[in-house]
């Protein structure tokens, strides 16, 4: 393999791994900051005690993020310091702004909150944890600010050899990163509240602490269900933007070979890269690639055929993430309406409760299916239009990147083994009897 491959096998993997734990920091934020919330407004001694052990969790899952998201930065200057000459003047200064703004913000608040439960009042404590859940959100801002731009580049100049930052409002109000920080961020609400849901069903199952996880079910269940259906909606939207500025990916996304007007999309389809065509294709529903791209049963949808095939992104890969993700993106909304039907007998349903416990991993496997339909997808390129993926890796020795790779792995899944047996062990041994 060469350094290219390694390179981007090495930034998959340490991607898809601080993926594990950046969702539920940024949703367990939010839903611990509700729980403290209800604590001081109602003085119900049972929020503050909720507030403490899923306050905790959120602390083990942070720790780990953390250490596994500084290895990404490092390999914009180790195996791809092409893309760091060519764009770093536009990708460096917001980076930069998430590193000394918003994660600072975060770093500190969580310091505050953790250390300040006899120092501060139980408002100002409680405004903390909501200054946590801004901090966090903030910086998944400029990450998907940064992230966006590489996927629709807009407000920059070519100059003395380099795309140099033009226009820096256009940057951050670039409609493509808004759709996918939308998407992002209500996903990792969505996976937050399975999670809170799934926890509170093990311990609804062994009928322990019924009061305090039928709680956290419900108001997880909330947040869960809004969820469910604002990402579903806004994906809609947000494939609309894939339409106009990617083309390419909606293309292979849908295995669509051949431009069409009224262009169908088939239920049944298999994706065939070689024969440039389908292998399967029934049960066709007409027109509806072009609304759901377009908006309008009869609008001409871009075929593959029509891009030069190399400027095509994998199809198979992509098509097959796509459906993966909208696949459980329905099933979490019958789980939510589910659980809306039988929020006041959950504990009469042990089958629904067990349904919700094993289904805590499908949000994280719907969120890695959905990175890859975003960044696989915009293959070739890794500034999309502008820079190749191949134009942008270092010039090293493959053995470097291979063993740095490896070494990476290793680590990490030591970090993972060692995160989440903490995280489930805490899990499984349910909040404190007190809450002091």
């Amino acid at each position: 393999m060469d350094a290219l491959l390694l390179s981007r096998l090495q930034f998959a993997a340490a991607t898809f791994f601080h993926f594990l734990f950046v969702p539920l920091t940024l949703g367990l934020s939010l839903i611990v900051a509700i729980m403290e919330t209800k604590y001081v407004n109602t003085g119900e001694e049972i929020y503050l005690r909720m507030t403490k052990f899923w306050g905790k969790l959120f602390l083990l899952n942070f720790a780990v993020g953390v250490v596994t998201g500084i290895t990404l930065e490092f390999q914009f200057g180790t195996n791809w310091s092409k893309y760091s000459t060519y764009v770093g003047d536009i990708f460096g200064s917001l980076l930069a702004i998430e590193a000394t703004a918003a994660f600072f913000l975060e770093s500190t608040f969580i310091a505050v909150w953790v250390f300040g439960w006899k120092k501060l009042s139980k408002k100002a404590h409680m405004m903390v944890m909501w200054l946590v859940f801004i901090g966090s959100n903030l910086s998944a801002v400029w990450i998907l600010l940064a992230n966006g731009w590489m996927q629709n580049p807009v407000g920059y100049v070519l100059r003395n050899g380099r795309a140099e930052l033009d226009n820096f409002f256009a940057v951050v109000t670039n409609p493509f990163a808004w759709h996918e920080f939308m998407h992002t961020v209500s996903s990792a609400f969505l996976l937050s509240a399975f999670f809170v849901m799934g926890v509170s069903a093990y311990h609804l199952l062994k009928k322990q602490e019924v009061e305090f996880f039928t709680r956290s079910f419900k108001l997880a269940l909330i947040v869960g269900l809004a969820t469910s259906l604002f990402v579903a909606g806004q994906g809609h939207f947000h494939g609309n933007e894939v339409a106009k500025v990617q083309p390419s990916k909606l293309a292979a996304m849908e295995s669509h070979w051949e431009t069409q007007a009224g262009a169908p999309m088939y239920l049944l389809q298999i994706p065939d890269e070689k024969n440039e065509g389908n292998l399967v294709e029934a049960l066709p529903i007409p027109g509806l690639l072009s609304i759901l791209a377009y908006n309008s049963p009869s609008a001409t949808v871009k075929g593959l055929k029509d891009f030069p095939k190399e400027d095509r992104p994998p199809v198979a890969l992509t098509f097959y993430a796509f459906r993966l993700m909208v696949g459980l993106g329905t099933l979490f909304i019958g789980l939510m309406i589910l659980g809306w039907m039988y929020r006041d007998k959950l504990t009469e349903k042990p089958w629904f409760l067990r349904a919700m416990l094993f289904a805590i991993p499908l949000p994280y496997i719907a969120i890695q299916a959905g990175w890859i339909v975003a960044e696989v997808g915009r293959q070739p390129w890794i500034v999309y239009g502008l820079m190749r993926t191949s134009d942008a890796v270092s010039p090293v020795d493959p053995s470097q990147v291979a063993f740095s790779m490896v070494l990476m792995c290793v680590i990490y899944a030591l970090l993972g083994v060692a995160g989440f047996s903490l995280i489930a062990r805490y899990a499984a041994k349910g909040p404190e009897t007190h809450s002091a």
